[in-house]
């Protein structure tokens, strides 16, 4: 199983190329950017050493999935896919900030609740939740958008127009389409048996008007709970069935990382490798509720050379 995990391409019409953690970007004059969702895994900020082959597949096709499933609630980039790891789309202005939304009290939200904690980017969070609680109505925690090799920060709505990030109009605006997108795929993912417990999505501006960009309910920035057993699992206190890439980062923990200085990346071997390939494909049929095609790997660059080339054409 061979993985993608650096792209070097020169295609007609290139203006700039951006390698992401995961995403490698490659723009085509000045208004198109065609991405690829390479088989790289981040977790902690940190991109671990060894790809997981079909990963970017998986990602790619979840996303285009639901940018397709959510086009009446807000405009979004994608144009078309004509490669199974390859997006391609309008370039949109990036707003600074990263709207996160959480249905339920988990992820770094506990840990920080766990610590008395009872604010989170300016949202209040009552006394007595416990792990895996679902919120009254979800919740909006935003954070800025970190450059390259920084983490992202925290920030509160009222911070955001202070700083004159994004207007006070149009965060509102942001904060009902993050709502809707969110309604609308957790409403996709209870016809699956899943509950989607949160994401994050992201958004610019293209000719004025406010588009969704990069990739939206997919296991890297999503976190599902297999909604069969979720109320037993809660009233005992026992830790739910998840589809996330959670699943990486505890491994990454229980061998002594979580991205801080000094601290080394333990041993990716095949069969790690492999099982968190397996992970993957479970995530995908049941987030989407279709069998997975593995596709070609024999020359994983070359094919996608070729697709990207016949579309540019």
């Amino acid at each position: 199983m061979n993985a993608l995990t650096s792209t070097n391409f020169n295609f007609k019409g290139q203006t700039n190329v951006y390698h992401g953690k995961v995403r490698d970007v490659y723009s085509i004059g000045n208004d198109i950017l065609v991405m690829i969702a390479t088989d790289r895994i981040s977790a902690f900020d940190v991109v671990l050493p060894k790809g997981i082959p079909f990963k970017g597949q998986m990602l790619n096709q979840i996303a285009a999935k639901f940018l397709d499933a959510t086009s009446d609630i807000v405009p979004n980039w994608k144009l078309a896919t004509p490669d199974e790891m390859v997006t391609i789309g309008r370039r949109c202005e990036g707003y600074p900030v990263e709207m996160i939304v959480r249905g339920y009290l988990c992820g770094s939200a506990w840990r920080a609740y766990k610590n008395g904690v009872r604010e989170i980017c300016g949202v209040k969070i009552p006394d007595g939740m416990r792990e895996n609680q679902k919120f009254e109505t979800p919740i909006i925690t935003p954070t800025t958008k970190a450059e390259i090799g920084k983490h992202d920060e925290d920030i509160s709505k009222e911070e955001i127009i202070a700083q004159g990030l994004v207007s006070k109009e149009e965060y509102e605006k942001l904060e009902k389409y993050t709502l809707a997108l969110f309604q609308r795929g957790s409403e996709i993912a209870a016809k699956r048996g899943l509950i989607l417990v949160d994401t994050k999505y992201e958004f610019g501006k293209y000719n004025g008007e406010i588009y969704l960009m990069d990739e939206i309910h997919t296991p890297d920035s999503s976190r599902y709970f297999y909604a069969e057993g979720y109320e037993e699992r809660f009233e005992k206190g026992e830790p739910q069935k998840q589809l996330s890439k959670e699943f990486v980062r505890e491994w990454l923990m229980e061998n002594g990382f979580q991205g801080k200085e000094g601290q080394q990346v333990p041993e990716m071997t095949p069969e790690i490798v492999e099982g968190i390939t397996n992970r993957y494909i479970e995530l995908y049929e049941n987030i989407t509720g279709e069998k997975f095609e593995k596709a070609q790997s024999e020359d994983i660059a070359s094919r996608i050379e070729n697709n990207i080339s016949n579309y540019l054409k």
